[in-house]
């Protein structure tokens, strides 16, 4: 492989990863100064990621913490975008990945009565 096959730009390799639908999201997540590359914070898109860096950037309500583990050469399908990395973030504590069925079910009434109270800070 050449020097510039081994490394690729972060707003381009988040984009063909598939954590952003769009290249324009992910230029706007680094230029916010929300990504971090091996600990460190990137504050423009043209920065490279190469095999074996740790990214770090929020997703959602999610903190992502990812090892990049290949360069793609395209935005290929799902199948081919989840070999490119390695997921080291820890589950969340409801994993939206499952179904309701397998999470406990829908929360009750009372459970999303206390859940408003946590978020506006009010639970006694």
């Amino acid at each position: 492989m050449s020097e510039a096959a081994e490394k690729l730009r972060a707003d381009k390799w988040l984009w063909q990863a598939r954590f952003f639908k769009t290249r324009s999201l992910s230029a706007k997540l680094i230029t916010g100064s929300h990504l971090r590359v091996n600990s460190e914070k990137v504050m423009k898109t043209s920065a490279t990621v190469k095999v074996g860096d740790v990214l770090t950037f929020p997703q959602g309500n999610h903190i992502r913490v990812i090892q990049v583990d290949g360069i793609g050469t395209r935005r290929g399908p799902a199948s081919e975008a989840q070999t490119l990395y390695t997921d080291l973030s820890p589950p969340g504590p409801h994993d939206i990945s499952k179904p309701f069925a397998e999470r406990g079910g829908r929360p009750s009434k009372a459970e999303r009565r206390t859940g408003a109270q946590i978020k506006r800070g009010t639970l006694e």
